[in-house]
């Protein structure tokens, strides 16, 4: 939300990144990527073979069997996104809401985005019976759908799909001919891994699903940008791969060698990296359940968060108080939380809800902004919550919230 000028109220520039961690960068990543910093060649488009066949042992270690040459890297999820868009073809479907930057990459190629409501238990994934009604829309107006976007543990609304749903979800698109991009971003943190089922619809249906996977995630810091994308086997699957090598060959996007490095040791998984995961994991967790608490208690609606380092707030309850602060629509909200909280809070609209609905994204990673030191204790404390820099955070939220219940309380009208 780096916001200079009022234009910063619309473009696509001034939209939210992928909620941050907040952490210190992991020891062992920085010695990796300082050790091939050295290397000045390029990167083969689609990654060298030992970034594919890390990402091979990932996947398989996640019951997502696959070939090396059945997987394509790239700097970031959205080069990924905008090849398979390329080479697929056809209009574009997404849920609503979904992730920032997904709908931006379709519009870029002059396709439209049609957004498919989301059922109320979670987001990422349509409404099957909506998805059906929005393809024959589509396609009696002239449009031709072809790819469905989608997310099991999704961004922006932290929650992880019911297998039930997403095998409904799945069995519309896959009757309507539909190819499904899954982006499995988010998959690796789970709050509650033991008490969350995550299904891929690539177990579902293999070939008709390509996931993808950007490291930012769980396992890079998002300032080192790599995605890398798993095709399906077969010949549609041999065709996609190929033509997106191409698109990603005129783009000339390819990962920085010693990225690379770094991307390839992490999806190796060694113990320092599932170290990390899981304490980033279990910090964000508390965090998302504290926050959760706070702005439930104060009137607001938000599903518990499931995964993800962010929650997803619907403050309609407190419209009277928004209103009675100027407050009339999503990118109002964002502006006035946003100074308010001393953090992000990206609008609802950034996300394809309407401007009107006054919804916001919190990202956790702000509640651990601080020093070099400070950030680190976050890692080792016993009660996170409790450093003082952690705790003046929630303070502040919970503060903010507060505030917006006594003004609603006071604004509501007689009954």
């Amino acid at each position: 939300m780096r916001r200079t000028a009022p234009e910063g109220h619309g473009p696509v520039r001034f939209g939210p990144p992928l909620p941050e961690d907040g952490l210190p960068v992991l020891p062992e990543l920085s010695a990796v990527l300082a050790a091939a910093g050295s290397r000045g060649g390029p990167e083969p488009v689609g990654g060298g073979p030992a970034l594919r066949e890390a990402a091979c042992g990932y996947w398989d270690r996640r019951g997502l069997h696959c070939a090396p040459d059945r997987v394509a890297a790239a700097p970031g999820s959205p080069a990924l996104l905008l090849a398979l868009t390329a080479a697929l073809g056809g209009d574009v479907l997404v849920p609503r809401p979904c992730a920032a930057w997904w709908a931006p990459y379709a519009r870029l190629l002059g396709r439209p985005a049609f957004q498919v409501p989301t059922p109320p238990e979670s987001g990422g994934v349509p409404d099957p019976y909506a998805l059906l009604e929005t393809v024959r829309r589509v396609r009696d107006e002239g449009g031709d759908p072809r790819l469905l976007v989608l997310s099991v543990a999704d961004d922006p609304t932290a929650t992880v799909t019911p297998p039930e749903l997403l095998h409904e979800t799945i069995e519309a698109a896959q009757g309507e001919g539909l190819h499904l991009v899954s982006d499995e971003t988010w998959r690796d943190t789970l709050h509650d891994p033991h008490d969350t089922v995550l299904l891929s619809p690539a177990e579902m249906v293999p070939g008709r699903v390509t996931v993808v996977t950007d490291l930012a995630g769980a396992l890079l810091p998002p300032g080192w940008p790599a995605a890398v994308a798993r095709f399906p086997a077969g010949e549609d699957g041999d065709g996609l791969h190929a033509r997106v090598l191409d698109i990603l060959t005129a783009l000339d996007a390819r990962v920085a060698a010693p990225i690379a490095a770094a991307s390839a040791y992490a999806l190796g998984e060694p113990e320092p990296v599932t170290a990390r995961v899981a304490t980033a994991v279990r910090l964000h967790a508390l965090l998302a359940d504290e926050a959760h608490t706070a702005v439930v208690a104060a009137g607001a609606l938000a599903r518990p968060p499931r995964c993800g380092r962010h929650l997803y707030v619907d403050l309609a309850p407190l419209e009277p108080a928004l209103s009675a602060h100027g407050v009339g629509d999503a990118q109002e909200l964002e502006d006035f939380l946003t100074a308010r909280l001393g953090m992000p809070a990206p609008g609802g609209h950034r996300f394809g809800d309407d401007l009107e609905a006054p919804r916001v994204r919190l990202s956790t990673g702000a509640l651990v902004a601080g020093s070099d030191t400070e950030r680190a204790e976050c890692l080792t404390s016993p009660a996170p919550l409790e450093l003082p820099h952690v705790h003046r955070a929630l303070i502040r939220l919970k503060s903010v919230f507060d505030d917006l219940r006594d003004d609603a309380q006071r604004w509501e009208p007689p009954r």
